[in-house]
């Protein structure tokens, strides 16, 4: 027992000291990861601070401004409710105002209709596969290049 005791002891003091040690070289300039003296010069002036998205207040700011039709400065009901209108209106395939179920699931049974390649009526697990949802892939952020050490190929040349 006093192994799994002294063991735990061992283990928060090692943990404690690297944090000890993190913190000090985060505070430093030349710590572990930093970039070289030349990489500044390569890449050029550079805002730090500048925000890598945008900030909530813009985001929210282009989405009034979607939903806001006449750009009067406010939204009304009918400006609010026109994005359900334009989808209430794409469902209702006869236009008589009223949407049944068929049109509601349209697009659904079209789905299933493409997917059941033997017509059968049910879906294998195959033609069910292919019934997924195409999620978008995030986009890449523009990093800069990167700031670590020259590749192994460069540092042989000054090794010389």
């Amino acid at each position: 027992m006093w192994r799994y005791v002294t063991g735990a002891i061992a283990a928060l003091l090692i943990t404690m000291a690297g944090m000890l040690l993190w913190s000090s070289m985060a505070g430093t300039k030349s710590g572990i990861g930093s970039a070289p003296p030349e990489a500044d010069a390569r890449l050029g002036p550079t805002d730090v601070t500048a925000p890598l998205e945008a900030s909530e207040k813009t985001r929210e700011q282009r989405r009034f401004s979607r939903y806001d039709a006449d750009q009067n400065g406010a939204v009304s009901r009918d400006e609010f409710l026109l994005s359900r209108r334009k989808t209430y209106a794409r469902l209702d395939l006869d236009g008589d105002g009223k949407l049944s179920f068929e049109e509601y699931a349209a697009k659904t049974t079209k789905k299933f209709a493409s997917s059941d390649r033997d017509h059968t009526g049910a879906l294998t697990p195959s033609e069910f596969l292919s019934t997924r949802v195409a999620r978008k892939s995030l986009p890449k952020g523009n990093c800069p290049p990167s700031l670590r050490a020259p590749v192994a190929a460069d540092a042989g040349a000054d090794d010389n």
